[in-house]
């Protein structure tokens, strides 16, 4: 949401919010994971930029931009004309259309080894930025000062920019798989395997963890399924860096800012007082896995009153092995590690603690995570898990009889219920 309203996106990659205030992102230089971090291995080292301010590149002139941004990227980001991104997405078709949001639109384009020196054959998206007002100008600028400066194969990488007049675009590389959003809840997708579901929460988990482990913490403070982009191996990448902050400073222990985020995932303390830290994201970051868990989106209107919020849903049942697979997602039936999801669901449990100080960092998370991957006691295979010898649609046998009662599955019931969506 942009203070809790946006317009929906879709449908096949992340939506975008804007930024609010007037961040300054200074010299990334001192923005670089502290040495007992191992996620930052594969960061390519960049050099010293001047500070660049949102709030006075907000106010010059698309000339004035482009020469700021020039000088301090040099060769890590190409500054594209707008007649280079209509030719490679064919004048912006709606063949090529991605997805669409508050933000414009997304389109997919291919680009040749002629275009640019040095630039490889590829496919790539290109976001066109509706700027009507100052909001959506700043988010384009807070997207290219830090995912010019940040590298991490956790992230999605952005290619290029071109600001023209008084167009906004922004290059990045093409995600095939498109957004998690899409796998865990659109119909059309082929439900997410349990292995992948950990996978893409570990990579996530990581970029989260390189954003944290700066010396001056990156505060990302949209983490969303929406925002988790997957390659055509389902490494997940975080995108959308419009919301993105730096965090507090010396003897600071939070940054005060107006709420922005997306309802459901912001964490309780920063839609209450406005302090942002990195548990903020923790907490985002444990709805998610909720998300992975259940199959359900952090707030469903349709369902019963009880039912709509997932965190209220879920938290008497995530502490609770004998109950915890009555809000398992039906389309795994029982294609999931046993110990694997009640240590996630514990995880998740700390993650979305009402007391910031309570939640993980995300160094652990990532390892816990890692620890998981290695359980293969499946709940098929260990009898925790009804199913039936019926044919099944989309993961969920047909043709049974579902005992339902206030939405939470009878461990009794000899058969898996449809799900309802």
């Amino acid at each position: 949401m942009k203070e809790y309203s946006s317009k929906p996106w879709r449908p096949f990659t992340a939506n975008c919010c804007s930024v609010d205030d007037q961040p300054v992102f200074g010299n990334f230089r001192r923005c670089r994971p502290s040495r007992s971090s191992e996620f930052s291995k594969d960061v390519a080292s960049l050099p010293s930029f001047r500070k660049l301010s949102v709030s006075n590149l907000s106010r010059s002139s698309s000339t004035r931009i482009n020469e700021d941004l020039a000088q301090s990227f040099g060769q890590d980001l190409f500054d594209f004309q707008l007649s280079e991104l209509r030719a490679i997405t064919q004048n912006f078709s709606i063949n090529y259309l991605l997805g669409e949001g508050g933000f414009g639109t997304v389109h997919k384009g291919y680009i040749d080894d002629n275009l640019r020196q040095g630039l490889k054959a590829q496919a790539v998206a290109v976001k066109l930025l509706d700027i009507q007002g100052l909001q959506g100008h700043r988010e384009w600028l807070a997207e290219v000062i830090f995912l010019g400066q940040l590298r991490h194969p956790n992230l999605v990488k952005l290619i290029g920019y071109c600001c023209e007049d008084e167009e906004r675009l922004l290059v990045y590389e093409f995600m095939p798989r498109g957004s998690l959003e899409n796998h865990l809840f659109k119909r059309i997708s082929v439900s997410l395997p349990w292995g992948t579901r950990l996978k893409i929460a570990i990579g996530a988990a990581k970029g989260l963890a390189f954003l944290h482990g700066a010396e001056n913490p990156v505060i990302y403070r949209d983490f969303k399924t929406s925002n988790v982009l997957l390659d055509s191996d389902f490494t997940a990448k975080l995108s959308d860096f419009g919301l993105a902050k730096m965090g507090p400073e010396g003897s600071n222990t939070h940054v005060t800012t107006r709420v922005m985020g997306t309802y459901g995932y912001a964490a309780p303390e920063y839609v209450s007082t406005g302090h942002l830290t990195t548990k903020s994201d923790v907490y985002s970051f444990g709805v998610v896995l909720l998300e992975l868990l259940t199959g359900r989106r952090c707030v469903e209107k349709s369902r019963p009153k009880t039912e709509q919020n997932l965190v209220d849903w879920t938290k008497p049942y995530l502490s609770s092995s004998r109950r915890l697979g009555y809000i398992m997602d039906p389309r795994l039936a029982g294609q999931y590690s046993v110990k694997g999801v009640k240590e996630m669901a514990h995880l998740a449990l700390r993650c979305i603690s009402l007391q910031p100080k309570d939640r993980p960092r995300m160094p652990f998370i990532v390892e816990t995570l890692e620890s998981l991957q290695h359980y293969k006691d499946m709940a098929v295979s260990c009898g925790q898990w009804p199913i039936s010898p019926k044919s099944s649609r989309n993961g969920v046998p047909v043709k049974v009889r579902a005992e339902n009662r206030g939405g939470f599955y009878r461990k009794s019931s000899p058969v898996t219920p449809t799900r309802k969506t």
